[in-house]
Protein backbone atom coordinates (compact mmCIF):
# COMPACT_ATOMS: atom_id res chain seq x y z
CA UNK A 1 0.00 0.00 0.00
CA UNK A 2 1.57 3.37 -1.04
CA UNK A 3 0.80 5.74 2.15
CA UNK A 4 0.81 8.99 -0.03
CA UNK A 5 -2.17 7.57 -2.36
CA UNK A 6 -3.93 6.41 0.74
CA UNK A 7 -4.02 10.10 2.46
CA UNK A 8 -5.01 11.92 -0.67
CA UNK A 9 -7.93 9.20 -1.48
CA UNK A 10 -9.40 9.96 2.32
CA UNK A 11 -8.75 13.66 1.97
CA UNK A 12 -10.81 13.24 -1.30
CA UNK A 13 -13.71 11.48 0.28
CA UNK A 14 -13.67 13.65 3.12
CA UNK A 15 -16.71 15.25 2.77
CA UNK A 16 -18.58 12.52 0.87
CA UNK A 17 -18.29 10.61 4.11
CA UNK A 18 -18.84 13.36 6.69
CA UNK A 19 -22.18 14.16 4.58
CA UNK A 20 -23.12 10.56 4.70
CA UNK A 21 -22.46 10.09 8.22
CA UNK A 22 -24.11 13.75 9.09
CA UNK A 23 -27.36 12.95 7.25
CA UNK A 24 -28.03 9.26 8.60
CA UNK A 25 -27.21 10.56 12.27
CA UNK A 26 -29.81 13.27 11.77
CA UNK A 27 -32.29 10.87 10.39
CA UNK A 28 -31.76 8.26 13.51
CA UNK A 29 -31.75 11.51 16.40
CA UNK A 30 -34.88 12.71 14.48
CA UNK A 31 -36.23 9.32 14.58
CA UNK A 32 -35.15 8.15 18.09
CA UNK A 33 -36.67 11.52 19.47
CA UNK A 34 -40.58 10.28 18.72
CA UNK A 35 -40.18 7.30 20.52
CA UNK A 36 -41.22 8.76 24.19
CA UNK A 37 -44.53 10.52 22.01
CA UNK A 38 -44.83 6.82 20.94
CA UNK A 39 -45.19 5.42 24.44
CA UNK A 40 -47.37 7.71 25.41
CA UNK A 41 -50.22 7.02 22.65
CA UNK A 42 -48.92 3.61 21.97
CA UNK A 43 -52.67 2.37 21.98
CA UNK A 44 -53.47 4.75 19.36
CA UNK A 45 -50.65 4.74 17.35
CA UNK A 46 -51.44 0.73 17.43
CA UNK A 47 -54.60 1.38 16.06
CA UNK A 48 -53.89 3.17 13.30
CA UNK A 49 -50.54 0.91 12.50
CA UNK A 50 -53.83 -2.03 12.41
CA UNK A 51 -55.47 -0.20 9.81
CA UNK A 52 -52.22 -0.28 7.32
CA UNK A 53 -51.76 -3.30 5.40
CA UNK A 54 -49.52 -6.11 6.38
CA UNK A 55 -47.50 -5.59 3.43
CA UNK A 56 -46.51 -1.91 3.64
CA UNK A 57 -45.68 -2.72 7.27
CA UNK A 58 -43.04 -5.41 6.58
CA UNK A 59 -41.62 -3.37 3.80
CA UNK A 60 -40.53 -0.58 6.44
CA UNK A 61 -39.69 -3.24 8.37
CA UNK A 62 -42.06 -4.10 10.91
CA UNK A 63 -43.34 -7.66 11.48
CA UNK A 64 -44.34 -7.55 14.74
CA UNK A 65 -45.81 -4.69 16.74
CA UNK A 66 -44.50 -5.55 20.00
CA UNK A 67 -41.00 -4.82 18.65
CA UNK A 68 -42.11 -1.11 18.57
CA UNK A 69 -42.87 -0.98 22.23
CA UNK A 70 -39.19 -1.24 23.36
CA UNK A 71 -35.82 1.17 22.22
CA UNK A 72 -34.01 -1.03 21.11
CA UNK A 73 -36.82 -2.86 18.78
CA UNK A 74 -38.14 0.58 17.72
CA UNK A 75 -34.74 1.47 16.79
CA UNK A 76 -34.11 -1.50 14.97
CA UNK A 77 -37.11 -1.16 13.05
CA UNK A 78 -36.83 2.45 12.10
CA UNK A 79 -33.24 3.13 11.92
CA UNK A 80 -31.66 0.46 10.49
CA UNK A 81 -33.33 0.26 7.23
CA UNK A 82 -30.83 3.80 7.24
CA UNK A 83 -27.92 1.83 7.67
CA UNK A 84 -28.74 -1.14 5.79
CA UNK A 85 -30.03 0.37 2.51
CA UNK A 86 -28.02 4.36 2.93
CA UNK A 87 -25.16 2.71 4.01
CA UNK A 88 -24.54 -0.17 1.56
CA UNK A 89 -25.61 2.65 -1.42
CA UNK A 90 -22.35 4.55 0.71
CA UNK A 91 -20.40 1.58 0.47
CA UNK A 92 -20.98 0.70 -2.87
CA UNK A 93 -20.97 3.91 -4.99
CA UNK A 94 -17.41 4.61 -2.99
CA UNK A 95 -15.77 1.34 -4.20
CA UNK A 96 -17.31 1.06 -7.31
CA UNK A 97 -16.23 4.28 -8.44
CA UNK A 98 -12.82 5.11 -6.22
CA UNK A 99 -11.21 2.81 -9.01
CA UNK A 100 -13.47 3.89 -12.08
CA UNK A 101 -12.64 7.38 -11.65
CA UNK A 102 -9.12 7.52 -12.54
CA UNK A 103 -10.42 6.04 -16.14
CA UNK A 104 -13.12 8.34 -16.53
CA UNK A 105 -11.82 11.36 -15.24
CA UNK A 106 -8.96 10.53 -17.72
CA UNK A 107 -6.04 10.60 -15.18
CA UNK A 108 -5.30 6.89 -14.95
CA UNK A 109 -1.99 7.62 -16.97
CA UNK A 110 -0.94 9.91 -15.28
CA UNK A 111 -1.16 7.87 -11.75
CA UNK A 112 0.33 4.84 -13.82
CA UNK A 113 3.16 6.61 -14.54
CA UNK A 114 4.21 7.64 -11.51
CA UNK A 115 6.38 4.86 -9.36
CA UNK A 116 3.39 3.16 -8.17
CA UNK A 117 2.33 -0.54 -9.12
CA UNK A 118 -1.28 -1.47 -9.59
CA UNK A 119 -1.27 -3.74 -6.72
CA UNK A 120 -0.14 -0.45 -4.65
CA UNK A 121 -3.01 1.36 -6.24
CA UNK A 122 -5.65 -1.33 -5.32
CA UNK A 123 -5.03 -2.15 -2.03
CA UNK A 124 -4.43 1.57 -0.95
CA UNK A 125 -7.91 2.55 -2.40
CA UNK A 126 -9.91 -0.17 -1.23
CA UNK A 127 -8.80 0.53 2.34
CA UNK A 128 -9.72 4.03 1.98
CA UNK A 129 -13.62 2.08 1.04
CA UNK A 130 -12.81 -0.14 4.35
CA UNK A 131 -11.87 3.03 6.71
CA UNK A 132 -14.73 5.33 5.27
CA UNK A 133 -17.12 2.64 5.77
CA UNK A 134 -15.81 1.69 9.31
CA UNK A 135 -16.10 5.07 10.01
CA UNK A 136 -19.45 5.80 8.56
CA UNK A 137 -20.60 2.81 10.96
CA UNK A 138 -18.66 3.84 14.29
CA UNK A 139 -20.37 7.19 14.02
CA UNK A 140 -24.14 5.84 13.15
CA UNK A 141 -23.51 3.65 16.04
CA UNK A 142 -23.11 5.96 18.26
CA UNK A 143 -25.49 8.23 17.27
CA UNK A 144 -27.83 5.27 17.89
CA UNK A 145 -26.53 4.40 21.27
CA UNK A 146 -26.93 7.90 22.57
CA UNK A 147 -30.17 8.19 20.86
CA UNK A 148 -31.28 4.61 22.59
CA UNK A 149 -29.75 5.79 25.87
CA UNK A 150 -31.51 9.00 26.14
CA UNK A 151 -35.21 7.94 25.14
CA UNK A 152 -35.31 4.57 26.51
CA UNK A 153 -37.62 3.42 29.33
CA UNK A 154 -36.63 0.06 30.48
CA UNK A 155 -34.28 -2.60 29.56
CA UNK A 156 -31.57 -2.19 27.08
CA UNK A 157 -29.07 -5.16 26.07
CA UNK A 158 -25.43 -3.45 25.06
CA UNK A 159 -24.38 -7.03 23.76
CA UNK A 160 -27.38 -6.96 21.41
CA UNK A 161 -26.93 -3.41 19.73
CA UNK A 162 -23.13 -4.42 19.32
CA UNK A 163 -24.76 -7.52 17.26
CA UNK A 164 -26.93 -5.60 15.11
CA UNK A 165 -23.95 -3.38 14.76
CA UNK A 166 -21.87 -5.78 13.61
CA UNK A 167 -24.56 -7.23 11.41
CA UNK A 168 -24.99 -3.37 9.62
CA UNK A 169 -21.05 -2.82 9.07
CA UNK A 170 -20.77 -6.87 7.22
CA UNK A 171 -23.66 -5.77 4.88
CA UNK A 172 -21.92 -2.61 4.20
CA UNK A 173 -18.60 -4.15 3.67
CA UNK A 174 -20.10 -6.94 1.05
CA UNK A 175 -22.14 -4.16 -0.79
CA UNK A 176 -18.56 -2.43 -0.53
CA UNK A 177 -16.64 -5.64 -2.20
CA UNK A 178 -19.33 -5.67 -4.77
CA UNK A 179 -18.75 -2.10 -5.78
CA UNK A 180 -15.00 -3.18 -6.49
CA UNK A 181 -16.04 -6.24 -8.23
CA UNK A 182 -18.54 -3.92 -10.85
CA UNK A 183 -15.60 -0.88 -11.01
CA UNK A 184 -12.99 -3.63 -12.35
CA UNK A 185 -15.62 -5.95 -15.00
CA UNK A 186 -17.69 -2.59 -16.90
CA UNK A 187 -16.04 -2.67 -20.48
CA UNK A 188 -16.03 1.22 -20.47
CA UNK A 189 -15.30 3.38 -17.95
CA UNK A 190 -17.73 5.39 -16.94
CA UNK A 191 -19.44 5.78 -13.60
CA UNK A 192 -21.72 3.30 -12.82
CA UNK A 193 -23.56 5.02 -10.05
CA UNK A 194 -27.20 4.90 -10.94
CA UNK A 195 -26.44 1.24 -11.78
CA UNK A 196 -25.30 -0.08 -8.07
CA UNK A 197 -27.94 2.60 -6.34
CA UNK A 198 -30.63 0.05 -8.48
CA UNK A 199 -28.34 -3.08 -7.23
CA UNK A 200 -29.14 -1.87 -3.61
CA UNK A 201 -33.04 -1.35 -3.73
CA UNK A 202 -33.75 -4.41 -5.78
CA UNK A 203 -31.58 -6.94 -3.52
CA UNK A 204 -33.68 -4.62 -0.57
CA UNK A 205 -37.20 -5.20 -2.62
CA UNK A 206 -36.43 -9.03 -3.14
CA UNK A 207 -35.77 -8.94 0.78
CA UNK A 208 -38.97 -7.53 1.80
CA UNK A 209 -41.20 -9.15 -1.28
CA UNK A 210 -39.97 -12.77 0.25
CA UNK A 211 -41.33 -11.25 3.75
CA UNK A 212 -44.59 -10.47 2.50
CA UNK A 213 -45.24 -13.19 0.08
CA UNK A 214 -44.55 -16.74 1.67
CA UNK A 215 -45.23 -18.84 -1.28
CA UNK A 216 -41.80 -16.86 -2.62
CA UNK A 217 -40.26 -16.82 0.81
CA UNK A 218 -37.10 -18.65 -0.60
CA UNK A 219 -36.05 -16.02 -2.66
CA UNK A 220 -35.06 -13.99 0.63
CA UNK A 221 -31.96 -15.93 0.54
CA UNK A 222 -30.60 -14.46 -2.50
CA UNK A 223 -30.32 -10.96 -1.14
CA UNK A 224 -27.60 -10.01 1.33
CA UNK A 225 -30.19 -8.11 3.62
CA UNK A 226 -31.44 -11.76 4.55
CA UNK A 227 -29.16 -12.38 6.35
CA UNK A 228 -28.94 -9.47 8.76
CA UNK A 229 -31.00 -10.68 12.03
CA UNK A 230 -32.90 -7.73 13.07
CA UNK A 231 -35.14 -9.02 15.90
CA UNK A 232 -33.34 -7.91 18.96
CA UNK A 233 -36.05 -7.83 21.34
CA UNK A 234 -36.04 -11.84 20.91
CA UNK A 235 -34.34 -13.20 24.47
CA UNK A 236 -32.20 -15.30 21.92
CA UNK A 237 -30.78 -13.51 19.85
CA UNK A 238 -27.05 -13.70 18.84
CA UNK A 239 -24.39 -13.73 15.94
CA UNK A 240 -25.44 -16.42 13.59
CA UNK A 241 -22.28 -18.10 12.13
CA UNK A 242 -24.02 -19.34 9.11
CA UNK A 243 -24.47 -15.31 8.84
CA UNK A 244 -21.04 -14.05 9.56
CA UNK A 245 -19.54 -16.84 7.40
CA UNK A 246 -21.93 -15.93 4.90
CA UNK A 247 -20.86 -12.29 4.63
CA UNK A 248 -17.17 -12.55 5.45
CA UNK A 249 -16.87 -15.37 2.59
CA UNK A 250 -18.68 -13.16 -0.27
CA UNK A 251 -16.26 -10.12 1.14
CA UNK A 252 -13.41 -11.81 0.15
CA UNK A 253 -14.71 -13.63 -3.02
CA UNK A 254 -15.52 -10.18 -4.49
CA UNK A 255 -12.39 -8.60 -3.52
CA UNK A 256 -10.18 -11.23 -4.44
CA UNK A 257 -11.39 -11.38 -7.51
CA UNK A 258 -11.62 -7.75 -8.06
CA UNK A 259 -7.62 -7.31 -7.05
CA UNK A 260 -7.01 -10.24 -9.84
CA UNK A 261 -9.01 -8.66 -12.52
CA UNK A 262 -7.87 -5.23 -11.73
CA UNK A 263 -4.26 -6.47 -12.28
CA UNK A 264 -5.08 -7.68 -15.81
CA UNK A 265 -7.68 -4.85 -16.68
CA UNK A 266 -7.16 -2.56 -19.50
CA UNK A 267 -6.86 0.55 -17.96
CA UNK A 268 -8.03 3.39 -20.11
CA UNK A 269 -6.25 6.38 -20.91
Amino acid sequence: MNTNLFLHELRRNTFSLILWGIIITVLISVTMSVYPAFMENQSKVMGMLSLIPKGALQFKGISNFNDLLSASGFYAVNNVIYMLVLGSIFAIVLASNILLKEEYNKTAEYLLTRPLTRKEIFFSKSSVVLLNVFFLNLVTALAGFISIALVKTGAFSLRSFMILSLYTFLLNILFGSIGLFLSVIVKRARPITTFCIGLVLILYFIYTLSKITESIAKIGYLSPFKYVNLEVTSPTYKLNLLSLSYFIALSLLFYLLSYRLYLRRDIYT
